[in-house]
């Protein structure tokens, strides 16, 4: 990990870092003992009120690193909101208020609450009367929550980007710049992602004062544990093959990614002609089906969930053994974010990528070139086993 540009790499347990009781009992429940690198060098920083720049892969704690300093600031006493993250995506919104609920399970009067849009506004205001302390919002949703005066931001002490760089690529630029005008209060911003884009550089030199800036690279110690392989094989046998690379490797949980909302559907049934239990999550699912499939994901009431890209980010399914890029995705980004939720928690994960043209060989060759990962090129051998493919120089 790198601090304003100097490695540090000192391992840091969560009873070092001062703590409350409160906070330290909610970790212990999860089991956590040993901080991850990006919350060694947020914590402290944020409990000390300055703004901080951090750039982790995919999997690494994020959400802990500011989760728990935000909780550990708010006041229970005070039915103002004083904090605010905001997310891309409804899912990782989600996600994140449940960690931060987790947090403040032993932290009692702190609440929390959740605005996105799909869901009825007069539901979140019902929500918002209850006066909660940390508000997760995607932007839009924010925004007409603003407009209809039901949430006031006058007291946000500390406000997190989380995904900033997927947060600004959607188009999201103005109506966070307008939300960050309206807090005027703020003690400290924080913006996490798994990469730094120019626009989160320039939301940074605008809204934030001499930020701590922390890189966790993926070395070997948090680089996920990713076995990442290339087949060539027909179209029409793309469903073939990953009914039979399932059953070969024994997998009890698989994403498989495509890269329009028909092809999801499409695949998906698919699949269930071929006995394994699977269903599609993608933009135009209500989002009441969505949450309810992504649950039964969780329980593993199905094997696959076969999805768009937005579900590529902040999914916190840390048991996901395999991944198959169904379709070559578009931007390279989107191959690291896909490929990156498998192999969370320390557990070995399986990355499958199936190409059937020549314009999709290409994309993974510079994938493969721009991101740096190892991708393995392999096919069926006689025995049905996958053997490797020799590459032509």
């Amino acid at each position: 990990m790198e601090i304003n540009g100097e490695i540090v790499n000192d391992v840091v347990r969560y009873d070092q870092l001062g703590l409350s009781a409160e906070i330290m009992r909610a970790i212990d429940k999860k089991g956590y003992v040993q901080a991850t690198p990006v919350q060694a060098g947020a914590i402290p920083c944020f409990l000390e009120w300055k703004d901080v720049i951090a750039k982790a892969p995919t999997g690494t704690g994020k959400t802990f690193a500011f989760g728990i300093p935000m909780v550990e600031h708010i006041d229970p006493e005070q039915d103002e909101v004083q904090g605010l993250v905001l997310a891309p995506t409804r899912e990782l919104a989600i996600q994140i208020q449940e960690e931060l609920r987790d947090l403040c399970a032993f932290k009692e009067g702190v609440r929390t609450v959740c605005l996105y849009g799909g869901q009825p506004i007069d539901k979140q205001i019902t929500q918002l009367k209850k006066r909660p302390q940390i508000v997760v919002a995607t932007p839009g949703r924010l925004m007409d929550h603003m407009k209809r005066r039901t949430v006031r931001l006058d007291k946000v002490q500390t406000v997190v980007l989380d995904e900033a760089d997927r947060m600004l690529d959607m188009g999201f630029v103005r109506d966070v710049t307008r939300i960050l005008d309206q807090i005027k209060n703020r003690r400290n911003m924080g913006m996490f992602s798994a990469t730094i884009s120019r626009e989160v550089m320039d939301i940074s030199w605008v809204y934030q004062r001499d930020p701590v800036e922390i890189t966790v690279r993926a070395d070997e110690q948090n680089k996920p544990d990713i076995a990442q392989y290339r087949l060539d094989v027909e179209r029409n046998e793309k469903a073939d093959v990953v009914a039979r690379l399932l059953e070969m490797g024994d997998f009890e949980l698989g994403i498989a990614f495509c890269n329009t909302k028909n092809m999801t559907d499409r695949l998906a049934g698919l699949l269930r002609m071929r006995g394994i239990s699977c269903e599609a999550i993608h933009g135009d699912i209500q989002q009441r089906v969505r949450e309810k499939t992504l649950q039964k994901f969780r329980e593993r009431q199905m094997r696959v969930l076969v999805a768009t890209d937005v579900a590529a980010r902040g999914l916190d399914i840390d048991d996901v053994d395999v991944v198959f890029n169904y379709d070559i995705p578009d931007e390279n980004e989107y191959y690291i974010h896909r490929v990156g939720r498998t192999g969370r928690a320390k557990r070995h994960g399986v990355a499958y990528s199936l190409v059937s043209t020549i314009t999709e060989g290409i994309r993974l060759d510079d994938i493969k070139k721009n991101t740096g990962n190892d991708i393995q090129r392999v096919c069926f051998g006689p025995d049905g086993q996958l053997v490797p493919v020799e590459e032509k120089k």
